[in-house]
């Protein structure tokens, strides 16, 4: 790669990162505004009948949307770091699995924590396994994000005991 080409990449990863802090902070605030301003607002204005039980449903609700959009921030601060300079090896590992991370507990909490937890409150009398095939791919992938960044750990880590000998 030519160096036109190395700054276009890290323009690219500058762009990309505003556009990931954009998508977080506009989707948080409005999910804030769903769950919790917007009911509190309704409460105060018509006195509608909203229980704390019917509160905490909709906040359970969102978890897996809450580590969605960590997975979503910690993609764009790796290639934040990459535009500034940092090599790509070296902040690809960190991000795969914080990501992993982020969408494994996003999806297992889609299909196992948020239908028990609504049941619990008395917001829900589904089954106790919610069978989303997304929250279960999205779980997977979780996973298997976490998984490689380890090994790009360790290979990374064999490579520099293997540049020291050299």
């Amino acid at each position: 790669m030519g160096t036109k080409d190395i700054e276009k990449f890290r323009r690219m990863c500058r762009q990309f990162r505003a556009l990931a802090m954009f998508m977080v902070i506009s989707v948080g605030l409005l999910l804030a505004f769903m769950v919790w301003v917007a009911p509190l607002l309704l409460m105060a204005l018509h006195r509608p009948s909203l229980t704390p039980n019917q509160m905490l449903a909709f906040t359970i609700q969102y978890i897996p949307a809450a580590c969605y959009l960590f997975g979503v921030w910690s993609i764009g601060q790796a290639l934040g770091e990459v535009a500034k300079g940092r090599l790509l090896q070296a902040a690809l590992p960190s991000a795969l699995r914080r990501v992993g991370l982020a969408l494994g507990i996003g999806g297992v909490a889609n299909v196992f924590v948020v239908i028990n937890l609504m049941r619990l409150v008395g917001a829900d009398k589904r089954s106790y396994l919610d069978f989303d095939v997304a929250g279960m791919t999205l779980g997977m992938i979780g996973g298997a994000l976490f998984l490689l960044g380890r090994v790009m750990d360790q290979a990374l880590a064999a490579q520099a005991e293997l540049d020291e000998m050299i």
